[in-house]
C-alpha cells in the first residue's frame, strides 16, 4: 500500500510540473513594459526621434572593435521581467569619427539560432560619438519577457553606427545567458525537484527494507535437528544417515 501511494504522489508530481517544462511565449505587453523603462535614461538616450537605420543588417566597419562586459554578473544571470545592465566597448582605430545610432539585443533558443524567443528593447542613442583613435563604453539595458521558462538561452547583441553617413552594425556578444525566476531564492521548479527526490529516495528505502525482510525469512526456513545437546541442519543429518554417526547417535537415545 506504501509504494502504490508514493506512485500516486509520483504521478501528481509530474502533472503539477508539466506546466513548468514547457517554455512560455513571450507577450507584448511585456515588452511594452521594458521599451518604457528604457526610455530617458542617460547619453542621450531617445525614444522615437532617432535615424531610421532599418531592419536590415550591415556589415561592420573595418577598424572597429567592440566588446562586452556584465558588470558585477560573471555568471550572467538574468532575472526574468526585471532588468539587466551590460556594457558594451568600442574601440575606433580608424580615420573616422563613428555615430553611435542604437544597440539592440534578441534571445534565441541555444541549439538554433532560427528559433527566435524574444526581440529585446531597442537603445537609441543622440550624438554619441567615438573620435578617432579612441575607446568608448555604451550601457545597454534590457529585460526578458517575466513569462520566460528558466533556463540557458543565448544573447545576440548588436551595435549599430555610421561613418561617413554609412551605416555599420558590430555584434559586441554571441553567446548564452541565464535566466533564473525573480523575487525568490528557491524556484517552483527546485522545489519541485527536490520533493521529487525525496520522493525517490522514500520509495528506495521502502524496496531496500523489502529486500532485506525477503532474505531474513529465507536464512530462517531451514528446520535444525537436535541431536544430544547440540544442533545440527536437517540436510546434515540426512547426508550423514547409515553412518557410524548416526548409528552411535541411536544407541545414545535408547540408553536414555
Amino acid at each position: 500500500m506504501a509504494i502504490k501511494s508514493f506512485r500516486v504522489f509520483f504521478f501528481a508530481l509530474l502533472l503539477l510540473a508539466s506546466p513548468l517544462l514547457q517554455v512560455a511565449r513571450c507577450q507584448s505587453e511585456a515588452e511594452a513594459d521594458v521599451a518604457e523603462a528604457v526610455e530617458g535614461g542617460d547619453l542621450g538616450i531617445v525614444g522615437e526621434d532617432v535615424q531610421d537605420f532599418g531592419d536590415g543588417n550591415f556589415d561592420p566597419a573595418p577598424g572597429v572593435e567592440t566588446v562586452c562586459v556584465f558588470p558585477k554578473n560573471s555568471a550572467k544571470l538574468v532575472l526574468a521581467g526585471e532588468e539587466t545592465e551590460l556594457l558594451v566597448g568600442m574601440e575606433n582605430v580608424g580615420e573616422s569619427t563613428v555615430n553611435v545610432i542604437a544597440i539592440k539585443a534578441s534571445v534565441h533558443l541555444p541549439f538554433d539560432h532560427h528559433l527566435l524567443v524574444q526581440n529585446l528593447t531597442v537603445q537609441a542613442f543622440n550624438n554619441a560619438t567615438v573620435p578617432a583613435s579612441a575607446q568608448a563604453t555604451f550601457p545597454y539595458i534590457f529585460a526578458v519577457s517575466k513569462y520566460l521558462q528558466p533556463g540557458t538561452f543565448d544573447l545576440v547583441g548588436t551595435i549599430v553606427y555610421d561613418i561617413d553617413q554609412h551605416p555599420y552594425q558590430s555584434t559586441f556578444y554571441n553567446g548564452t545567458i541565464e535566466v533564473v525566476e525573480a523575487g525568490g531564492f528557491l524556484s517552483v521548479e527546485s522545489v519541485f525537484l527536490v520533493t521529487l527526490g525525496m520522493a525517490l529516495l522514500v520509495l528506495l528505502g521502502l524496496w531496500l527494507h523489502g529486500q532485506f525482510q525477503r532474505i531474513s525469512k529465507k536464512t530462517k526456513r531451514a528446520p535444525k535437528l537436535e541431536v544430544g545437546t547440540g544442533t545440527t541442519d536437517a540436510s546434515l543429518d540426512e547426508w550423514l544417515q547409515g553412518t557410524a554417526y548416526t548409528q552411535s547417535a541411536s544407541k545414545s537415545k535408547k540408553k536414555k
